[in-house]
């Protein structure tokens, strides 16, 4: 056969894959379905356990056998979905109700994995059964056929709970997701049968009845009045805040806070990230008054402790974990399932509507099946009724034929032909029985023993009871009273069994306005080594161990623990430093590099001194280049509050050499590469803007520079090393800016 080529347009190729992609996605794993909440990975695995015998009545089965047979029937994803999926439905803290009862390791609510499918077992909750997968055997759902069209599977399961709203969802599909928080059943099913009593309650009608989220952790929603939108539009912020205690340390007069309930956003990993946030809080300033922190929690419940030292303010201790960890956080709602095979997000009272109509469907699915049922035993019982008033007939029919065809065909048309009789008033009687094929057959199935006269007394009392039952599903089919009624009465039994008290709390409060408070200054040294690491000390400690400090470290700082420090670098920059960002320890603590703390950058550049922004305020600065510019800038320009600034204008290569506090009636040496000397006067330097190149200090010969800088006091004398010659700058005279200066001899 030759090949057929199709021409067509490669993006519509693309567009229509990518969309049969998407809706895939959408509709066959990651999206629930609003019927019965389950996506399809959950669906499969619930009717795979009930076909497979997993009863909550019966013994434990390896969760290995559950995903095996799922995955080869049902799911052909992979085993660590659908492991995940029935791990997820075990989890009581996931769960607002558990539809699977593990056994074994299912992971905890601190993020700790389930073990493997090989250790752990499984069988399904008596509500999963009861509620979701009852009469499947009354047709009360459509069957389709799975991937490999060698098994049937349930479209849905008949859910008679709402589980979208009762356990929740989340789930990512091609650009959409959901998240459906988890709510109290009791509240639930009271809300479906107010609605079912009064089709007219709109969704701030519903709120009566649903307070809000039930979250499985409990905690405390705390925007009751934000949330008549979130359910009205199906969207929405949940602000979600854990439970703090305050008790007192026995045998002391110090307090502890103590968390017993997280958002549920906390759950897994969160908790470790929240106990490492508490523990930065108690290193830093903000958090000092927290002197220990400990997770307590087990089996019983979330304990995480958190002790405050002596005289510390509980409410602000609460107020900063509420507003700089994650004990408050939000919940996203975005409430969108699977409706019709299409995608589309509900508010709650669609939900409950969509529940409604899935409950009537079920209902009149399963009660036609047993009104079919009931009506074929009404026949079969009429006919077996009718057939011990002429039984000695029915009898001597038997004996007379040859065969069951023949015998059969007399019942049910009358036709004796070839059927011996006795006498001919019996051949007459026989030809005008008129039973059904289905009595004719129940009649040749009888058994003698039904002869005897309990049996047909038995017999009358079920056609009777039959005729109850015809009556009763015929009404509960016909009128909608009777239907919802039956609705009600199930909900009803569902919520005696199996609702709990609410454990989520629901109010309004004020958001957290957090004054933080400001640790009182002391005086305090920063220690920075060659290496460029710093760290701060205590003034006393610094007193203790002054030789070796002078000694091992470049930088030595005296100012207040609150201080802003500024970094001068010979690249022109200046880079502020806030004191209570760097870590303060003791003496021989290595601390930390400097570039880890602002945004100096070792490789690049490198620092040259530094001051205390207070007193640079309160002076001026010399900045003196390679190049030999120089110039004098008033130190307001450097009290800024950007982290890094340019501090001078530098050429493309020039580099800064000094940057010093100016001393009035002081004068510089300038000291260059040639071997030259020039001394000015501090009045010489003009004062310029920061971003100004400076003027001339020192005329410079052919790849000249200026290497070294002194600063002299005036009276005191200053003798230097320069080579190998002793120099005493004093003696020096001052010059004019500009000038070449005096060479040294050697």
């Amino acid at each position: 056969m030759a090949n057929e080529v199709i021409q067509t347009e490669y993006s519509e190729i693309m567009q229509k894959s990518y969309i049969d992609y998407a809706m895939s996605v959408i509709v066959a794993r990651a999206l629930p379905d609003v019927r019965d909440g389950l996506k399809p990975v959950q669906r499969r695995t619930l009717y795979d356990m009930y076909e497979l015998g997993i009863r909550y009545d019966k013994p434990y089965r390896k969760s290995a056998r559950i995903v095996g047979d799922t995955m080869g029937k049902y799911h052909p994803h992979g085993d660590s979905s659908i492991y995940g999926a029935l791990v997820v439905m075990a989890q009581d803290f996931k769960m607002g109700l558990p539809l699977v009862d593990g056994h074994g390791n299912f992971g905890s609510i601190e993020g700790d994995g389930a073990a493997a499918m090989r250790y752990t077992e499984a069988r399904l909750e008596k509500i999963t059964q009861e509620a979701f997968l009852s009469d499947l055997d009354k047709g009360v759902v459509e069957f389709g056929p799975n991937f490999d069209e060698n098994e049937k599977e349930p479209l849905v399961l008949p859910a008679r709970i709402p589980n979208l709203l009762v356990n929740g969802s989340e789930g990512i599909a091609v650009g959409m997701a959901t998240s459906i928080p988890p709510h109290n059943l009791g509240e639930v099913i009271d809300a479906v049968i107010a609605l079912i009593q009064d089709n007219s309650l709109t969704d701030d009608g519903l709120m009566k009845y649903v307070q809000g989220p039930d979250f499985p952790t409990g905690g405390i929603v705390v925007n009751r009045d934000e949330l008549p939108e979130i359910y009205r539009t199906g969207s929405g912020r949940i602000r979600i805040r854990g439970k703090v205690e305050v008790e007192k340390i026995p045998r002391t007069d110090r307090l502890r806070l103590v968390i017993t309930e997280i958002p549920y956003t906390m759950i897994g990993a969160g908790i470790g990230k929240f106990l490492n946030d508490v523990a930065a809080l108690a290193d830093s300033k903000a958090g000092g008054e927290i002197s220990d922190i400990s997770n307590q929690s087990s089996k019983e419940g979330i304990r995480i402790v958190i002790e405050l030292r002596k005289g510390a303010d509980p409410d602000y201790i609460r107020n900063l974990l509420y507003k700089k960890t994650k004990l408050e956080d939000t919940f996203s709602v975005n409430m969108l399932a699977v409706s019709g095979g299409r995608p589309e997000t509900f508010s709650m009272r669609g939900i409950l509507e969509a529940h409604i109509d899935f409950q009537f469907e079920i209902a009149t699915r399963k009660y036609q099946h047993m009104l079919d049922s009931e009506l074929e035993k009404k026949e079969i019982q009429e006919g077996l009724i009718r057939a011990v008033d002429v039984i000695d007939l029915i009898i001597e029919i038997l004996r007379g034929s040859r065969d069951r065809k023949m015998a059969k065909d007399c019942l049910v048309s009358g036709n004796t032909e070839g059927i011996h009789f006795k006498t001919a008033k019996s051949r007459t009687a026989a030809s005008r029985l008129r039973f059904t094929d289905a009595q004719a057959t129940a009649i040749l199935e009888m058994r003698l023993y039904k002869l005897i006269g309990l049996e047909i007394d038995a017999l009358t009392a079920e056609y009777n009871e039959t005729m109850k039952n015809i009556e009763t599903y015929t009404d509960i089919l016909n009128n909608y009273s009777s239907m919802a009624g039956v609705i009600v009465r199930q909900l009803k039994a569902y919520k005696k069994q199996y609702a709990h008290p609410r454990l989520t709390q629901i109010e309004n409060a004020e958001a957290i306005v957090l004054e933080e408070k400001k640790a009182e200054a002391y005086p305090a040294v920063l220690l920075m080594d060659r290496f460029g690491y710093v760290r701060t000390i205590e003034e006393s400690v610094y007193e203790k161990n002054r030789e070796a400090a002078d000694a091992e470290n470049r930088f030595v700082i005296h100012c207040m623990s609150d201080a802003r420090l500024c970094l001068f670098t010979d690249s022109g920059k200046q880079h502020l430093l806030k004191m209570e960002d760097i870590p303060h320890g003791k003496f021989r603590d290595k601390g930390t590099p400097a570039d880890n703390l602002c945004n100096y950058d070792s490789s690049k550049e490198s620092i040259l001194t530094v001051m205390d922004l207070k007193e640079i305020v309160s002076s001026f600065l010399i900045f003196v280049t390679q190049q030999g510019y120089i110039k004098q800038v008033a130190g307001t320009e450097f009290d800024v509050s950007k982290r890094t600034i340019a501090s001078t204008h530098l050429a493309d290569d020039d580099r800064v050499i000094s940057v010093h506090p100016a001393r009035f009636q002081a004068s510089i040496v300038l000291h260059t590469s040639g071997n030259y000397l020039l001394r000015l006067s501090e009045e010489d330097i003009p004062v310029q803007k920061k971003s100004a190149r400076g003027v001339h200090g020192i005329k410079l010969g052919s790849g000249e520079k200026v290497e070294t800088v002194f600063y002299l006091e005036e009276g005191s004398e200053s003798e230097v090393m320069i080579g190998e010659k002793k120099m005493s700058l004093n003696r020096l005279h001052v010059s004019a800016r500009g000038s070449k200066g005096s060479k040294i001899r050697r």
